[in-house]
């Protein structure tokens, strides 16, 4: 079991850009597939990225919010799982989980994954 630690978020203008970073206490992500979510007041959680597992493609999904304004990737040493998020919007306000599954495939559902971090804020202001 990964557990999960999501750093990054934070206060920021409207246009402007925030990075968050995954990783996981006491082992690498190297043989995870990993996903952000978000889940803001009085709404559902909601897929935001997500990248397989290595031996799955390695490939990368975006929710259409997203799309073209956050890219996911892995750090040089597949330790930590990032989001790189630009153009924030107010809409993008949420709190934001990293999740994981051993050897997953990247699934935009949070049943697909079995760990999960505690969150971080991201808050955009207008």
């Amino acid at each position: 079991q990964a557990q999960l630690v999501e750093s990054g978020g934070g206060l920021v203008q409207a246009g402007g850009s925030l990075r968050l970073s995954c990783a996981a206490s006491g082992r690498t992500l190297s043989n995870y597939g990993v996903g952000w979510f978000r889940q803001a007041p009085g709404k559902e959680r909601e897929f935001v990225s997500a990248i397989s597992w290595r031996g799955r493609g390695g490939f990368t999904y975006y929710a259409d919010s997203v799309k073209g304004r956050f890219t996911i990737s892995r750090d040089s040493t597949e330790n930590t799982v990032l989001l790189q998020m630009n153009s924030l919007k107010p809409e993008d306000t949420a709190v934001y989980y990293c999740a994981a599954k051993l050897r997953g495939g990247g699934s935009s559902y949070y049943t697909g994954y079995d760990d999960w971090g505690q969150g971080t804020q991201v808050t955009v202001s207008s």
